[in-house]
């Protein structure tokens, strides 16, 4: 008698970010290396496609942060549908959606119904704001893989069932010896000052000019200052020198501009300026200073923001430090001269730098042991019954 054809076991990813395609990639490459049979699907960006999965659809090129407008709420109805048409065709034993909880939890409805398990790959962050969405998440999750210690805990803590299992950031380090080469002629001054403006052009329209403001003062109380603008590509070179007229903001010739290489230009700084986001993991990474900053709406934090989130702390290292180990100007409504002063802090004071570097090593050895991405491929391959 013949064996019975079993039944093909879907893993699909949904990802509507650039860097959900990003961390769905990683996680992907790591599936496949175990099970090169696996079958993946995906809604999702070309990371993901090259990494193994065969898309379905794109997603996240332009995504947006936010309160979504009508257009891309459309959009979204459009997307959801066509992937429920989908999955009546197509069995999902495990669905995998991609950090955006407002996008993903309609498409998570959608694979539940269908009988699939849901099994988030990032947390959403409803820690930070809307822990009243907890019962939602109850409903549309059978696991959520954390990639901060902390949140373990506060789902756990709430029914659901939750695991750490490391950040990306920190799967894949550079040696020192690597960045080292890569830094070589670059200036060698003191102090040597970093500003990172974030990836997104709303970041940079909101923050760089600022940035610059404070470097430009400064400099002129620090002649010997060099400073590194680490950008992610070559395009975002021109925005930013428009950015600077536009703040009426000379450009200095002690300040460079290096394009995708943002641990070269960690390892080389004394300091860094920088966008509240990921990159200040980066940045604790290797233990380096760092003052974090986002520019934000009076009205809008007034109206909204102040009511909504919860935690006491905005930036990712004080999140995981649970205190404040870094300074943070985020909500931030005025000028440079807040920033300027609390770089000053850190460079006139070598004990403030010294306690700051050893706090940010106690956060990084908080991810030590762990592989973000093979660990998340583990537990989806086993809930899949692929492992």
């Amino acid at each position: 008698m013949p064996p019975v054809a079993q039944p093909t076991k879907t893993i699909l990813f949904t990802a509507f970010e650039p860097s959900g395609d990003d961390h769905a990639a990683a996680v992907i490459r790591a599936l496949k290396r175990v099970r090169p049979d696996a079958d993946i699907r995906a809604w999702g960006g070309p990371k993901m496609q090259a990494a193994g999965a065969e898309l379905i659809a794109r997603t996240g090129d332009d995504a947006v942060m936010g309160v979504p407008g009508l257009a891309k709420i459309r959009e979204h109805k459009r997307i959801n549908a066509r992937i429920e048409a989908w999955v009546e065709n197509n069995p999902v034993a495990v669905h995998v959606p991609v950090d955006s909880p407002a996008a993903n939890f309609p498409v998570c409805a959608i694979t539940k119904r269908a009988g699939a398990k849901v099994i988030h790959l990032v947390a959403p962050q409803l820690w930070a704001w809307g822990p009243w969405r907890i019962k939602k998440l109850r409903r549309l999750t059978d696991h959520v893989m954390c990639v901060l210690p902390f949140e373990q805990d506060w789902f756990r803590q709430r029914g659901v069932r939750a695991t750490f299992v490391g950040h990306p950031l920190f799967d894949h380090i550079p040696p020192d010896g690597e960045l080292d080469r890569q830094i070589e002629g670059w200036p060698d001054a003191s102090p040597k000052l970093a500003l990172m403006p974030g990836s997104r052009p709303s970041e940079m329209r909101a923050n760089f000019g600022l940035m610059l403001t404070a470097y430009n003062r400064l400099a002129r109380e620090h002649p010997g200052m060099r400073g590194v603008v680490a950008a992610t590509r070559p395009e975002v070179g021109p925005v930013l020198k428009q950015l600077a007229r536009d703040a009426k903001q000379d450009w200095p010739d002690t300040l460079d501009l290096r394009f995708g290489s943002t641990d070269a230009v960690v390892r080389w700084c004394d300091l860094a300026m920088v966008v509240s986001g990921t990159v200040t993991l980066q940045i604790a990474r290797q233990h380096k200073p760092m003052v974090i900053v986002y520019k934000s709406s009076r009205l809008m934090w007034s109206l909204v923001a102040r009511w909504i989130i919860r935690t006491p702390f905005f930036t990712l290292p004080n999140l995981v430090a649970g205190r404040e180990i870094v300074p943070e100007l985020v909500p931030h409504f005025t000028g440079a001269e807040p920033i300027a002063d609390r770089v000053v802090e850190i460079l006139e004071d070598p004990a403030t730098a010294d306690r700051m570097r050893r706090d940010l090593g106690e956060i990084a050895e908080s991810f030590a042991g762990h592989n973000a991405a093979e660990e998340a491929a583990a537990i989806i391959a086993e809930t899949a019954g692929v492992a």
